[in-house]
């Protein structure tokens, strides 16, 4: 765990004296999950069940904010049963899928979502020969309902096929309407207008949060962490995590804290549970 700057270290310590007023966000995949060739293997890292149980325990609330649909975070996470343990403390567990366009909760056990967005089928019939002329047609193609994703890390050379792909993906979504979301080895087009960083306004708004720590590996992280900067300047006590990588580092020069990947996420997790515990005793 590195902060950094003094700045950063000074804010931790303003997140753990208002601890019980603090909204956690975590992205899944990167955060929670280890980054996997096969993104239908992506599960939970298995010591996070527990330490969402232990700080939920501590905190107002405890939200997964991610791309995948809600469903399969559920699915992924065992999450449905985590909310239950959760419920049993009197806390909610959120998912917000879909970069906030699905949410479930472990008290309104069902997901809630839009129909999916105009011009997603059109992009979706001329997907394959664009992947053709790409030089990609082996990459792994995800539907999620409300959008899709392309994967090219099981390519022999995932960053070039991803370079290639980028452009005209790009070029074919504007067409449609829609828009890109480019990250690691992955990407995925979607409605335009919905993004994380509404997840995170949302979440401090329906929970009165007085304070707001999120965590992050990717570029669809970036609105997030801009949203948790905003509540700063309104006053709230908060922290940005990054989950870092050598195939992504945007997060870096935003973040207050940068650790290694779903084992760091999990360690800052236990320190702040620590920390908060000994601040209690005084």
């Amino acid at each position: 765990m590195e902060f950094t700057s003094p700045a950063a270290e000074q804010r931790y310590g303003e997140l753990v004296a208002r601890v019980d007023e603090v909204v956690v966000g975590l992205d899944f995949d990167g955060v929670l999950s280890p980054i996997v060739e096969d993104p239908d293997r992506a599960h939970i890292h298995a010591d996070a069940p527990q330490v969402l149980v232990d700080l939920s325990g501590i905190v107002r609330a405890v939200a997964v904010v991610t791309g995948r649909p809600a469903r399969q975070a559920l699915a992924l996470g065992g999450l449905d049963e985590v909310g239950d343990t959760i419920g049993e403390h009197g806390k909610e567990l959120f998912i917000f899928g879909q970069y906030g366009n699905e949410r479930w909760s472990s008290t309104n056990r069902r997901v809630v979502s839009p129909r999916p967005p105009h011009g997603l089928a059109s992009f979706c019939r001329e997907l394959p020969s664009l992947m053709r002329r790409g030089d990609a047609a082996e990459a792994f193609v995800e539907e999620k309902g409300l959008a899709v994703a392309v994967h090219t890390r099981r390519l022999e050379d995932a960053a070039a096929a991803y370079e290639r792909l980028l452009p005209p993906m790009a070029e074919l979504a504007r067409a449609n309407g829609l828009v890109v979301e480019p990250g690691r080895n992955v990407i995925e087009v979607r409605a335009p207008g919905q993004h994380k960083g509404h997840a995170v306004q949302t979440l401090a708004e329906e929970q009165a949060a007085g304070g707001f720590l999120y965590a992050g590996d990717d570029l669809g992280d970036v609105e997030a962490f801009e949203a948790v900067a905003a509540l700063r300047d309104q006053g709230l006590a908060t922290l940005l995590v990054c989950a870092a990588s050598d195939e992504q580092s945007a997060l870096v020069p935003l973040a207050d804290v940068v650790v290694p990947g779903p084992d760091g996420v999990l360690e800052l997790l236990r320190r702040l549970i620590a920390d908060a515990g000994k601040a209690r005793r005084g």
